[in-house]
């Protein structure tokens, strides 16, 4: 076990009553009178995954004070809420991406095919906006709606810079913003909603959540060229093969030589993608440092978390969400 998983494993240990109620309760919202929305449920959970956004919302909660009765636990509904809008954007995601591995599994759209897949994308954020009202807190709503939005934001923006080299580093940081970070930022600002905390707090969760998923996205936007497939759940290089533009990429592109430009410039630009090229691609990334010039950006973000959470006393609590934003920037897959 790395030493990420032993951190997130330890949140989940502080928390496992709580989680293991979080699943229970997406279990029963899958349930449906048309038998393929619970059969793709299934592949779905079959499939695992950290349920990192949902931990988030939880851990959240808790280090604000927040106090469930037995008669209301609202922070398990929304962590339910969080991990539906994240599945959903999976869903939708791999469909535009055709892609046929999630988490060293076949994809669901892979399986039941794109059709299916978006629909019960679509029964997802359905469901999870049911829970929200069933929550019954406008605010709530509004940082998770928005965050819903956002995130669709940031899909449209990485496709429309899809093949363009040109992109900055500004617009980069922007779609990974959007698609990754905001949902994390929300998971945690709707905890210390819930627990009635001052805004103070309140922006101290968002903001730790904000700079924890800018760091997830960069490992991950640096493991789609090192990881081990197995370990990866994809195959490296799809987001080359698919024309992404990631942080890896621009470094590599911005410190190449002339002859090696121009090989990007075709692969990427022009879309002349070869399977030969990835072996060359892949000597270029390391040739410029670029996956570790990412991992770099991607500690500093980490720290930049902990750091927001400086406003909150020392517990327990606290020191786990630490743990897992650091190791969390240090992760192999």
């Amino acid at each position: 076990m790395s030493k990420d998983d032993v951190a997130l494993q330890a949140l989940f240990n502080y928390l496992r009553e709580d989680t293991e109620a979080c699943n229970r309760e997406i279990v029963a919202r899958m349930e449906s009178p048309v038998p393929l929305i619970p059969q793709l449920g299934a592949h779905l959970v079959a499939a695992g995954g950290k349920r990192l956004r949902p931990l988030l919302t939880l851990a959240s909660a808790y280090l604000c004070g927040y106090h469930p009765s037995p008669q209301r636990r609202r922070h398990v509904g929304l962590a339910a809420c969080v991990e539906f809008i994240h599945t959903a954007t999976l869903l939708h995601d791999d469909v535009v991406d055709e892609s046929v591995l999630r988490r060293g599994a076949a994809s669901a759209n892979a399986v039941f095919g794109n059709k299916a897949s978006v629909l019960v994308g679509d029964f997802l954020f359905a469901r999870s906006f049911q829970l929200m009202t069933e929550d019954g807190s406008l605010p709530v709503m509004a940082v998770l709606s928005q965050a819903a939005a956002t995130i669709a934001e940031g899909e449209v923006l990485q496709m429309s810079m899809q093949n363009d080299l040109a992109t900055s580093e500004e617009t980069y940081l922007k779609v990974i913003h959007g698609k990754t970070a905001a949902l994390f930022a929300a998971a945690c600002r709707v905890g210390a909603i819930i627990a009635d905390s001052p805004s103070e707090d309140e922006k101290a969760v968002e903001d730790f959540g904000t700079h924890l998923g800018i760091a997830f996205q960069l490992v991950d936007d640096a493991l789609d060229y090192v990881a081990d497939e197995k370990i990866l759940g994809k195959t490296v290089g799809d987001d080359l093969r698919e024309g992404k533009i990631t942080l890896p990429l621009l470094v590599a592109y911005r410190q190449a030589e002339e002859k090696d430009r121009q090989f990007w410039e075709r692969v990427v630009n022009e879309g002349k993608w070869q399977e030969s090229d990835l072996a060359e691609a892949l000597r270029l990334i390391q040739k410029t440092h670029a996956v570790e010039e990412t991992m770099r950006r991607a500690q500093s973000f980490a720290e930049k978390a902990v750091a927001a959470l400086d406003v909150f006393p020392e517990s327990e609590i606290k020191s786990l969400l630490s743990d897992t934003a650091l190791y969390a920037a240090r992760r192999a897959h």
